[in-house]
C-alpha cells in the first residue's frame, strides 16, 4: 500500500507542470476555432467537406482517420492509415491544393 502511495505522489508531482500547458492549449484551440469560423464566413477558406471531396478519392485503399485544422496557417491536415502506416496530407485551405504528404 505504501508503494502505491509513493508512486501516486511521484506521478502527481511529475505531471503538475503540465497543467498550465493544458489550459494554454485549450485556450489556443478555442482561438483557432474562432479563426476558422471567421475565415469560413468571410469566404477565405474552403469547408472541410470540400477539402475531403477533393482529397479522399486520391487516397484510395487508405482508411480516413480524420482532420485537423491550423487556423493560423490555414491548413487542413487529413490523417490516413494504409498498410499499417499513418499518412498525413496537408492541404491549403484557401486553394484546396496538397502542400505536403508524409
Amino acid at each position: 500500500m505504501r508503494i502505491i502511495s509513493i508512486l501516486l505522489a511521484a506521478l502527481l508531482t511529475a505531471t503538475a507542470p503540465l497543467v498550465p500547458l493544458t489550459t494554454q492549449s485549450f485556450a489556443q484551440g478555442h482561438d483557432d476555432n474562432d479563426r476558422a469560423r471567421n475565415h469560413l464566413r468571410a469566404g477565405d477558406t474552403l469547408t472541410l467537406r470540400e477539402i475531403e471531396r477533393r482529397i479522399l478519392p486520391r487516397m484510395r485503399g487508405a482508411q480516413y482517420l480524420g482532420p485537423e485544422y491550423d487556423a493560423r496557417a490555414q491548413v487542413y491536415r487529413l490523417k490516413f492509415l494504409k498498410d499499417g502506416r499513418v499518412y498525413f496530407v496537408d492541404v491549403d485551405a484557401t486553394t484546396g491544393r496538397i502542400i505536403e504528404t508524409r
